[in-house]
C-alpha cells in the first residue's frame, strides 16, 4: 500500500539583511558614484591615503565594538587620544636630554600611551559597573575632563614634539612596508586580531551574552563587571594605538586633536551593523563602516558636491538613517 507522501516544507527564502550586506553595498556604490565624479579616485595613492586616514578611527572602532556589543559606550575617545597624545610629547621631550632622541625615548613614550589608555578604561569601567552609573554620562563627564586637562597642560596651545625626536619618530606614521603604509599594516592587524577575540574566545561570547540580556548572563555565571571593564580597557588600549600612529603626523597636540573621533568612531560601529542595543555585531562591518566614513570625506575633497565642512553633519546623517534602519532590532 503506497504511503501518502509527507508534505515537503518550504525552506527559508534568503533574505537581504542591511546589518550583513548593506554597508559593503554603500561602500561599493559609493566608490562607483567617487569614480564618475573623478577618476583619480581610484589611484594607489588616494586609496593608500584613504586607509591610512582610516587607520586611526577603525582601529579605535575595532575597541568601541565591544564596548557597544556589551550595552555600552565611549563617548571620551577623542578627549582621551588628545590627553594621551600630550602626555607622550611631553615625557618624550623631556627624557631627550638623557636618554637622547632615538628609540628607547620613542618607545618609553608608546608604552605610556599604552599604560594610559588601559589606565583610562579601567577607571571608566570601575565607575560604570561598581558606582552603578550610566555608561553615558561617565564618558561624557571624562570627555570633558580630558580635554581640559590637555588645554591646561599645552596653556591652550600646542605641545610640540622636539625636531629630533620628530625626525625619528616620523617613520611610524610615514614609513611603509611592502609598499604598504605602516598605519595600515597596524589596523589590519588590530582588526584582525578583534575579530578573533570576538568570534573565537570565550570572552567575545561573554560580551555577546551580555550585551544580549545581562541578567541571563549573570545567572550563567558570567562575571559580568569584569567582562564590561576588560571591554572598556580594550577600546582604551585602541585609543592609545591610534594614537601612537597620530602623533608622528603633525607632532604635536592641540585641544582640538581628536576632536569629534567620538562621533566618527560610533559611526562607524553602527553603521558596520553593531546593534544600538547590543547584543550583536561584527568588526568585519565595522572595518568597512570606518572605510566608508573615509571614503565620503575624500569624495567630497575630490569633488565639489557640498562643502567638506559638511563632512560632520555627512556622517551625522548617515548615523540617524541607519539607527532609523535598527529600529526594533537586537
Amino acid at each position: 500500500m503506497l504511503q501518502p507522501e509527507k508534505p515537503v516544507a518550504d525552506k527559508p527564502r534568503p533574505r537581504f539583511s542591511f546589518s550583513g550586506w548593506g554597508p559593503l553595498l554603500g561602500l561599493i556604490l559609493l566608490c562607483i558614484l567617487a569614480t564618475l565624479l573623478n577618476p583619480s579616485f581610484l589611484s594607489l595613492d588616494n586609496i593608500f591615503n584613504v586607509l591610512t586616514r582610516t587607520a586611526f578611527i577603525g582601529i579605535i572602532a575595532v575597541g568601541m565594538t565591544f564596548v557597544i556589543i556589551s550595552g555600552g559606550i565611549d563617548l571620551s575617545v577623542g578627549s582621551m587620544a588628545a590627553l594621551i597624545a600630550g602626555s607622550m610629547i611631553l615625557v618624550m621631550n623631556a627624557l631627550e636630554p638623557r636618554l637622547g632622541a632615538g628609540t628607547l625615548t620613542v618607545l618609553v613614550g608608546m608604552l605610556l600611551a599604552l599604560a594610559l589608555g588601559a589606565l583610562f578604561g579601567v577607571l571608566h569601567g570601575l565607575t560604570i559597573t561598581k558606582g552603578r552609573i550610566e555608561p553615558f554620562i561617565v564618558t561624557l563627564g571624562t570627555l570633558g575632563i580630558f580635554r581640559a586637562v590637555l588645554t591646561y597642560l599645552s596653556q591652550g596651545g600646542a605641545i610640540t614634539l622636539e625636531q629630533n625626536l620628530s625626525d625619528h619618530y616620523s617613520p611610524v606614521y610615514y614609513g611603509a612596508f611592502l609598499g604598504v603604509p605602516i598605519p595600515i599594516w597596524v589596523f589590519l592587524a588590530v582588526a584582525l586580531l578583534g575579530g578573533l577575540v570576538l568570534n573565537r574566545t570565550r570572552f567575545g561570547r561573554y560580551v555577546q551574552a551580555i550585551g544580549s540580556n545581562e541578567g541571563v548572563a549573570r545567572y550563567a555565571a558570567i562575571q559580568v563587571d569584569n567582562i564590561k571593564i576588560l571591554t572598556y580597557v580594550a577600546v582604551g588600549i585602541c585609543v592609545a594605538v591610534a594614537t601612537i600612529l597620530y602623533v608622528p603626523r603633525l607632532g604635536s597636540a592641540t585641544p582640538s586633536t581628536g576632536l569629534l573621533w567620538e562621533l566618527e568612531t560610533i559611526a562607524a560601529v553602527i553603521i558596520g551593523g553593531t546593534s544600538l542595543k547590543g547584543g550583536s555585531g561584527r568588526i568585519t562591518g565595522t572595518v568597512i563602516g570606518a572605510i566608508l566614513l573615509s571614503t565620503i570625506g575624500n569624495v567630497l575633497n575630490l569633488t565639489s558636491i557640498i562643502s567638506v565642512y559638511l563632512n560632520a553633519a555627512v556622517q551625522g546623517i548617515v548615523i540617524i538613517i541607519v539607527a532609523f534602519l535598527q529600529r526594533g532590532r537586537r
